[in-house]
């Protein structure tokens, strides 16, 4: 007879180690997602589109929370139902550490997951925002001396376009 490699009670190690494998991926993939639903990035496309990606991102957080939190669950079964069986003679483990920090990172990112599924809502709605860019110093110059002004008071000329530094206002901070 052919033994196996692992012994059978060591399987949900195994078990264990795929879902947190699995837990990383989509954590890894969900933070991608995010970088590109960002509304300060350029990729994505429109607003829309970027809610989608979004909200696709807070799917695989909570994705990514639920294979954590069902591995660390898991092997903190494993580890208490041997620690109290009386027949079980090996050695005993305790719950460490790294159980609690699994189990509050899971927590952690599916309720991050749920904030990014719920904050992109503007992209599902049926409103369009414009962005019409904002007037510079010169502008407003050209603007007002366009219209023409009373004829008593004096017209300032545009600033000079030679030295760049005083194109902006003193309030400008570039």
């Amino acid at each position: 007879m052919r033994q196996s490699r692992w012994p059978p009670d060591k399987a949900y190690i195994q078990v264990c180690r795929g879902l947190m494998i699995s837990a990383v991926c989509l954590g890894f993939f969900g933070a991608i997602l995010a970088l590109v639903g960002m509304k300060c990035t350029k990729i994505g496309g429109s607003e829309t589109t970027k809610a989608r990606i979004t909200c696709l991102c807070g799917l695989h957080f909570i994705l990514s929370g639920i294979c954590s939190i069902t591995a660390c669950s898991l092997y903190a079964h494993r580890i208490t139902s041997e620690f109290f069986d009386p027949l079980f003679v090996r050695q005993k483990f305790e719950l460490g550490a790294a159980l609690f920090i699994g189990w509050a990172g899971s927590v952690l990112s599916i309720l991050g997951g749920f904030i990014f599924c719920f904050s992109m809502t503007e992209g599902f709605s049926i409103r369009e925002y414009s962005y019409n860019g904002a007037t510079s110093f010169i502008s407003t110059q050209t603007k007002i001396t366009k219209k023409g002004r009373n004829p008593e008071t004096p017209q300032k000329d545009p600033p000079d376009q030679s030295f760049s530094g005083r194109q902006f206002g003193r309030n400008a901070y570039v």
